[in-house]
């Protein structure tokens, strides 16, 4: 009996250990992009504008605009074309795109030739959002939808007007290849813009 017990032992000894990933946690330090949610400018859609835009597209222009002091004569929130939005921007060389939440539109943006300017440069034009669709990354999606638009329509510049204040909006702009330049170009007629941008496409 004493020989078997001492071999039966001597064969448990020599089996390997269970292997320990197969009940070991999993780290806890996984890749964001694994762990987290979807991103949530997922929820959001950038499409050209349709009459029926028109109205909510002019209530964001007449919202966003006053928030960084920017009414008044001078100021894009006193063209004509806020209340006709899409019938302007399906002029010849020119096009208008909305952000849409579930059906709401939240924002917009476009480009059109310079007003006074050479047949080679657009202007970034009307670009505004609410303030739920900010800071996800909307800006800069639109924005490149609008210079690709551009460079297909045959522009080799855009040029944009802001104002001091609207910092976020720069900050974007500078980042997507935009240089500050010292003076207006054209004869937009939004004269109270006091910072002025460029870029080659």
């Amino acid at each position: 009996y004493d020989l078997a017990a001492r071999a039966f032992q001597r064969r448990r000894m020599a089996r390997p250990p269970p292997r320990a990933v197969a009940c070991a946690r999993l780290p806890s330090s996984l890749p964001s992009i694994a762990m987290s949610a979807p991103s949530a400018s997922h929820e959001f859609r950038i499409r050209p504008i349709a009459p029926a835009d028109d109205a909510a597209v002019a209530a964001i222009i007449r919202a966003v605009m006053p928030e960084f002091g920017a009414c008044g004569r001078g100021f894009a929130i006193e063209d004509p074309e806020v209340d006709r939005m899409c019938a302007t921007y399906a002029r010849e060389r020119s096009a208008y795109w909305v952000v849409e939440r579930e059906g709401r539109v939240v924002g917009g943006g476009g480009i059109a030739p310079l007003l006074g300017g050479d047949a080679e440069t657009c202007e970034l034009q009307k670009m505004y959002f609410l303030p739920e669709a900010r800071g996800r990354g909307l800006g800069r999606r639109l924005l490149d939808t609008c210079l690709q638009r551009a460079s297909e329509l045959g522009f080799r510049r855009c040029y944009l007007e802001t104002l001091t204040g609207m910092d976020a909006a720069q900050r974007l702009y500078l980042a997507a290849g935009f240089r500050k330049i010292a003076a207006p170009l054209g004869r937009t007629g939004h004269f109270s813009c006091d910072t002025f941008y460029l870029r080659e496409l």
